[in-house]
């Protein structure tokens, strides 16, 4: 089987032509098989949870619009393990890629739909907080002393931020496959 690089190193295009065999044949493989156990890794270690306990995202997939939830709950970690594990090894990877993309992108249009809002605390929890309450730590005054407003909001970034991140890992694995150290072309000799 012929290598085919999924970008193209011309030598007379790089600043140090010399470089363009170790990118073709090391950086590039290598790199394209680290990110795809890190995605893998990540929707694994995202699923287990849920495979667990596969009936406990029922009334969070039924909110999402998705019925009966009973079905869409185990169905959800199934995708996320299965398919993370089928990711992070590169066996049919684009099809495994392209569920777990769709999942995540809802996930992602959740994110931005139902946002945390904008304070943990009431008014009477900021009053307790600030009367010197036994019960927050010095962390705790120190985070929730505006009633959460501002690490409330740094969770929303961090939450959109991952999920787009993941989901564009996703999506990109979806386009081009599990690259050249993947089972799909140790078993079938071609990118599934």
């Amino acid at each position: 089987m012929a290598y085919t690089p999924i970008f193209e190193n011309e030598r007379k295009d790089m600043i140090i032509p010399a470089l363009g065999g170790f990118y073709e044949k090391i950086a590039q493989p290598l790199a394209w098989s680290v990110f795809r156990l890190a995605v893998g890794g990540m929707l694994v270690l995202e699923g287990w949870p849920k495979l667990m306990a596969p009936l406990a995202q029922v009334g969070f997939v039924e909110n999402l619009g998705f019925y009966p939830g009973w079905l869409w709950s185990p169905v959800l970690a199934l995708i996320q393990v299965v398919g993370g594990i089928l990711i992070a090894v590169g066996l049919f990877t684009r099809p495994a890629a392209l569920a777990g993309g769709v999942m995540l992108a809802i996930t992602l249009w959740y994110h931005f739909a139902h946002p945390y809002g904008d304070a943990m605390l009431a008014q009477v929890g900021i009053d307790a907080l600030k009367a010197g309450s036994e019960y927050f730590t010095p962390n705790g005054v120190a985070r929730l002393a505006d009633g959460g407003v501002k690490f409330l909001h740094q969770v929303q970034e961090k939450a959109e931020q991952d999920s787009l991140f993941w989901t564009g890992g996703a999506f990109l694995f979806a386009a081009f496959g599990g690259g050249y150290l993947s089972l799909d072309r140790l078993l079938f000799k071609k990118q599934f």
